[in-house]
């Protein structure tokens, strides 16, 4: 695997853009932090913070296992926008692409992330999350590795 994001431990900051269905358009900037047990156990806490908006923060925190020789993963994720999420991910040879549901959700809330890599220190993230058969709001932001 080519990967730095996901795969290794790190920081991540994440900066972009977050729309909404209405078109309203918020900048978004946030954290990500990923870390690695010696059981091939991940965990990724996110935080997105609205700069000059009175929407309020995103925060998850994601559980997942990844085997060495496998390119797919499952995880379980609590955010406090959608609440209990899980989710599957694959790792291809330029990106990683996640799909995940909203468990016990009426409304039927679904969505995908995808992290394209452009080097061992950045990536393109977009995103989007559906409702029923709708796009509801997406997100395109640029993760760069911390030190």
């Amino acid at each position: 695997m080519t990967h730095s994001f996901l795969v290794e431990a790190g920081r991540w900051s994440i900066e972009g853009h977050w729309l909404e269905r209405n078109g309203i358009v918020f900048p978004v900037k946030g954290r990500t932090l990923v870390a690695w047990t010696q059981e091939n156990w991940f965990t990724m806490v996110t935080k997105l913070v609205f700069p000059d908006s009175d929407r309020p923060e995103i925060s998850s925190q994601s559980r997942g296992r990844l085997d060495p020789e496998e390119d797919r993963y499952t995880y379980v994720l609590q955010q406090s926008l959608l609440g209990q999420v899980e989710g599957e991910g694959w790792i291809g040879p330029e990106s990683i692409v996640q799909r995940y549901w909203v468990l016990g959700d009426r409304q039927k809330r679904s969505g995908f992330e995808t992290f394209y890599r452009v080097s061992d220190n950045a990536y393109h993230l977009s995103g989007g999350l559906i409702v029923g058969h709708s796009l509801a709001n997406t997100i395109e932001a640029v993760l760069e590795r911390q030190p």
